[in-house]
């Protein structure tokens, strides 16, 4: 059987989401898993963008960065998201790409994808859990596969306890609160089993 491909697609102002997605992929290449880590573009005023200087330099950062295209998901087996919190549910920019997917879903090409997703906050009870669960409502509207991590390793306990996706607390630093790293990584390895169970069975 051909390697799983996965998409790992995150928004990211400063720079925590984008770390986790690299964690993510890492796991996922661990797992033999084909990997594209891509971005959903920024549609913020670039006066908003400019007026925060670590918003303006993590843009710079990842400038090389490809932005993620409907063709991207069409060639992913699975799909694992990272993205903040915006009052309890996804970042508008995340909104307005997945608004653009309907051509895809019309014709059933996200059906039976495999897809994950993890996210940020600043406060432990920042909206984290809806973020994830409002997500997943596009994915079922989708007819995707969403494969939470659940607790289905003793790791995920130590890193906040989730069972919706990885989760983690932005201090005023930007530095994150809690060690979420193996935690993601085996979330990015469930999701490649789970693709590859599906793919397997498709064949």
């Amino acid at each position: 059987m051909e390697n799983v491909k996965l998409a790992v697609i995150y928004y990211s102002s400063t720079g925590t989401n984008y770390q986790m997605a690299q964690w993510a992929a890492d796991g996922a290449k661990e797992a033999g898993a084909d990997v594209k880590v891509l971005k959903v573009p920024e549609t913020a005023p670039q006066a908003a963008i400019d007026s925060n200087p670590a918003w303006k330099a993590h843009v710079e950062e990842t400038a090389a960065v490809p932005e993620v295209t409907l063709a991207d998901l069409e060639w992913a087996d699975a799909i694992i998201f990272s993205i903040p919190t915006r009052f309890g549910n996804v970042p508008g920019q995340v909104k307005q790409f997945l608004d653009t997917t309907g051509g895809l879903w019309f014709n059933g090409k996200l059906a039976n994808k495999v897809v994950s997703a993890m996210t940020s906050a600043q406060n432990a009870h920042g909206g984290q859990e809806q973020t994830l669960l409002s997500l997943y409502t596009t994915m079922h509207h989708w007819g995707a596969l969403v494969a939470s991590p659940g607790y289905t390793d003793p790791v995920i306990f130590s890193s906040g306890g989730n069972p919706y996706g990885t989760s983690v607390t932005v201090d005023q630093n930007g530095k994150m609160v809690e060690d979420v790293e193996a935690t993601v990584k085996h979330q990015a390895k469930r999701t490649v089993t789970v693709a590859g169970w599906v793919k397997q069975g498709n064949q």
